[in-house]
């Protein structure tokens, strides 16, 4: 290209491949400056602004503002400081993408209905510090002011669950359901009592011996029964029961009695209700950690041999555990400590931290909260799908705080509360 030549608009246009009115407008906004005027007053342009328009639709193309191009152009701002800027805001963009298919991906597979979907997807853009203050609101109505311990810590960071930047589908449905889970306030009273039980018996007896936790325990002495198939009756299971109460009364430092055997009884059925199994189960699933070995039978062969040797006490059916949630049968813990909860991928929705979320809920002409669409609502499933995807686009997930000690992995001592945690843990506790 002849560098003295001059150039009109048009010819601009054929070289660059942009309209005419574009050049224009960028010419008006100074980002093209002109060379000079024809004898009729039109613009000319040197080879410089061909050059100049070549970068600035390249930056366009890349959703480079116009105010950023200028300063680009004027040498205010570095080419590298921008792309490094945008590079990091497609970041961003990719994370907002991952997350809106992740949302929808677990609607499509469960065939949720709009006002779940809208509650999943709500759920799922919180910010990091938002799940952390509604997952950190549930561990402080569990553990209180038992976390004073310092064992207790690192139990409590290992039960926080950390959604990923960009979850799969499975994240997402587990910790909506995880949400639903630590709002419900039977299931905060039976965890809060099994963290008040660990933390008297760790007042008492010997504090290495307790490190393991009152589950691990059992574990160990009831596995090999339950592996050999004996029953939990007598008089097959009379050894394995005197050993089991024996180690325990060692533990908190009282004597091998009725009294301590019905308290240990009580023990082992408030760990055995089904919900802090699923929570464990849907920790694992969103931080990413294996899925954690089911207790149940260990607990269900423990709680019916205890119960044939303590007074007024009768053996209960076994407890059906399985992945997916299914429970069949209903402990004496489960009843005491909780309302029935039956398992299952991501219960109903409907009622989800409202406390969180209602402030956030469209409402309808009706004003009912959340009643979109297919029944006779404001808003059809597309237009809602459309919402969706349009609030989404304001999500900017927050950088993961590391908190240290206990997190990335099945964390400190989950075993001592909630009955052995995903796998093993951080520290000296198995």
């Amino acid at each position: 290209m002849d560098s003295g030549r001059l150039y009109s608009i048009g010819d601009l246009a054929r070289r660059t491949g942009l309209a005419v009115r574009t050049i224009r407008f960028y010419s008006d906004r100074g980002i093209v400056v002109p060379a000079g005027r024809s004898p009729a007053g039109h613009r000319l342009y040197d080879v410089d602004a061909v050059a100049r328009l070549d970068l600035v639709r390249t930056l366009r193309e890349l959703e480079v503002d116009l105010p950023t191009i200028r300063k680009v152009l004027h040498r205010e701002l570095s080419l590298a400081a921008v792309a490094a800027a945008h590079a990091e805001a497609l970041d961003v963009q990719i994370r907002v993408l991952r997350l809106r298919r992740a949302v929808l991906t677990a609607v499509a597979r469960r065939g949720s209905t709009p006002e779940e979907m809208e509650l999943m997807h709500k759920l799922a853009r919180l910010s990091e510090d938002e799940r952390r203050h509604l997952i950190g609101d549930f561990l402080d109505a569990v553990f209180g002011d038992v976390d004073v311990e310092p064992s207790f810590a690192g139990i409590r960071r290992s039960m926080t669950p950390e959604l990923a930047d960009d979850p799969e589908a499975e994240q997402v449905q587990a910790w909506a359901e995880l949400a639903e889970l630590s709002q419900d306030p039977d299931f905060r009273a039976c965890m809060r009592r099994i963290a008040r039980d660990e933390a008297a018996e760790r007042g008492q007896g010997s504090a290495p011996i307790l490190r393991r936790g009152l589950v691990a325990v059992v574990r160990d002495q009831v596995s090999p029964a339950l592996a050999a198939g004996i029953a939990p009756a007598p008089p097959q299971a009379t050894p394995v029961v005197a050993a089991l109460t024996a180690h325990y009364a060692h533990i908190v430092g009282r004597p091998d009695d009725d009294a301590l055997q019905r308290q240990l009884l009580a023990r082992l059925e408030a760990v055995n209700d089904p919900r802090r199994e699923r929570y464990l189960m849907l920790l694992a699933v969103i931080n990413g950690w294996p899925a954690p070995e089911s207790l149940a039978p260990v607990l269900d062969w423990s709680i019916q041999a205890l119960a044939a040797r303590v007074p007024d006490s009768s053996p209960l059916p076994a407890r059906a555990t399985t992945l997916a949630g299914e429970r069949g049968g209903e402990s004496r813990g489960s009843r005491r400590c909780a309302a029935r909860w039956r398992g299952g991928p991501l219960p109903s929705l409907a009622g989800i931290a409202r406390p969180w979320l209602g402030a956030r809920l469209p409402r309808g002409r009706g004003g009912r909260t959340g009643q979109r669409g297919v029944q006779g609502g404001d808003v059809g499933l597309g237009e809602a799908l459309h919402e969706l995807a349009r609030d989404a686009e304001q999500f900017l997930l927050g950088r993961r705080e590391d908190l240290g000690h206990g997190h990335g992995q099945p964390g400190v001592a989950l075993a001592d509360v909630v009955a052995d945690g995903p796998s093993p843990g951080v520290g000296d506790h198995e």
